[in-house]
């Protein structure tokens, strides 16, 4: 099997469990893809790096997140693009989004067989007028809609095929997905859903009306 490993090496000790995530993974016979940029750091583990990031993940079986939920998100944009699954690996905080933590290496094995089940998540696909130039992006967590610093209160409505849902004043809106609802949305009071279901989470940001 060929993973690509995508560590994220500002947490602390992420170096040294992306070590042993190598090792570990070599062990069970699996080849390692990372980004050049990574070379003098793991020069001496037999790993394979490109200089363009979506080659690689073009080229890979699979990719393994290293880091917290940030660097899990950062990377599935990419894993979306060339329907590669991810793994997550906790070396953050909260680690909603990883599947391992730092002392579970020994479950890589099942990885290295093809013994594991691919959980889909939902995406948002999100358009808007920017300077009056159409843009579309995706997001696995959520799209957020403020007002400005400086700028009035603004009043929000929110329709659902032709229907209106809700009416409401308040600093923002956020439209999450069930991934989405651990990280802002949960913050901003949401509930949390499980990230299996096929749903779109509102969450008013400082609402002054009673919904």
């Amino acid at each position: 099997m060929k993973i690509a490993v995508l560590p994220n090496l500002s947490r602390e000790k992420a170096q040294y469990y992306t070590v042993k995530l190598i090792e570990r993974l070599r062990g069970f016979g699996s080849a390692i893809y990372m980004q050049r940029g990574f070379q003098n750091s793991f020069s001496e583990y037999g790993i394979c790096f490109f200089d363009d990031l979506k080659e690689m993940i073009r080229s890979c079986d699979l990719m393994v997140a290293l880091g917290g939920d940030g660097t899990i998100i950062h990377c599935a944009r990419y894993a979306a693009e060339f329907e590669k699954p991810i793994l997550g690996v906790n070396v953050g905080r909260l680690g909603f989004l990883a599947e391992l933590e730092t002392d579970e290496f020994d479950e890589l094995k099942n990885l290295a067989e093809g013994n594991y089940r691919v959980e889909n998540r939902m995406m948002l696909d999100i358009h808007y007028s920017e300077n009056g130039v159409e843009k579309t992006c995706s997001a696995l967590n959520d799209a957020v809609i403020m007002r400005g610093t400086l700028s009035p209160m603004p009043d929000f409505r929110v329709d659902f095929n032709g229907r209106t849902v809700c009416d409401y004043r308040g600093d923002g809106l956020i439209v999450s997905t069930p991934t989405g609802s651990t990280a802002y949305s949960l913050s901003a009071g949401g509930p949390i859903i499980d990230p299996e279901l096929s749903c779109i989470l509102l969450s008013p940001v400082c609402s002054h009306s009673l919904l």
